[in-house]
């Protein structure tokens, strides 16, 4: 019985129901977003689980969602955009994510690549998304609650690194923890002028594409419990 409803509880019923799952992919696959990988991750990871109770029944809208704590679940637009681009190489070993979030991120790319590095600076909801990772039986995440300006030196270099806030400017840090041939995701700029860029590390240097107008949440300084 346990079983049953742990997977009733994973499935969603009504507005979360696998149908508005299919809906939210076939959208997703419209609007241009054609890696299977990444649109099989999002179809089978139950978001409902990433936002409070009172919002689930909006889970598997293509929008933001506040999760607490002045922060967001990003549109899963985005979240499968960055995990393209982030894969559009070929696969990766090791990738390193700043800002854990509610963790739906974190889970999509713990479907995609072999470890993840994940930092956040928000404690509660770090402990949070650890929770979501165990339920949902995701053992390849590694977690540091921290500064996610100063990336995770220790475990460097990486071959992928996402962002999940807007920097002012590029982390110097993380550029310098990025691999040779790494790809770096990252939203850069104010409030209302932020870019998606992708960086990615050659022989002499990085190479910057500016790709998408997006709006995240700032990328801030400092840990907080």
């Amino acid at each position: 019985m346990r079983r049953e409803q742990d997977e009733l509880h994973h499935r969603g019923i009504g507005m979360t129901s696998q149908r508005t799952r299919e809906r939210l992919i076939q959208r997703l696959y419209e609007e241009g977003l054609s890696n299977a990988r990444v649109l099989e991750a999002i179809r089978r990871t139950p978001r409902h689980l990433f936002v409070d109770e009172a919002l689930a029944h909006r889970a598997y809208e293509d929008t933001a969602l506040p999760i607490g704590h002045n922060q967001t679940i990003s549109q899963p637009y985005i979240v499968a955009r960055m995990s393209e681009l982030l894969l559009a190489a070929g696969p990766l070993d090791k990738v390193l994510e700043i800002g854990t979030g509610s963790g739906y991120q974190t889970a999509i790319l713990a479907q995609l690549v072999e470890r993840v590095f994940s930092v956040e600076r928000i404690q509660s909801l770090q402990e949070r998304a650890k929770e979501r990772m165990s339920e949902l039986n995701l053992r390849n995440v590694v977690f540091r609650w921290g500064d996610g300006w100063e990336g995770w030196p220790a475990l460097a270099p990486y071959n992928g690194i996402i962002v999940t806030a807007a920097a002012s400017e590029v982390p110097q840090a993380l550029l310098d923890q990025l691999a040779p041939g790494g790809r770096l995701v990252i939203p850069v700029g104010a409030d209302d002028m932020q870019q998606l860029l992708l960086i990615v590390r050659e022989e002499q240097g990085f190479a910057r594409h500016v790709l998408d107008a997006v709006r995240f949440v700032p990328l801030l300084n400092g840990p907080l419990v």
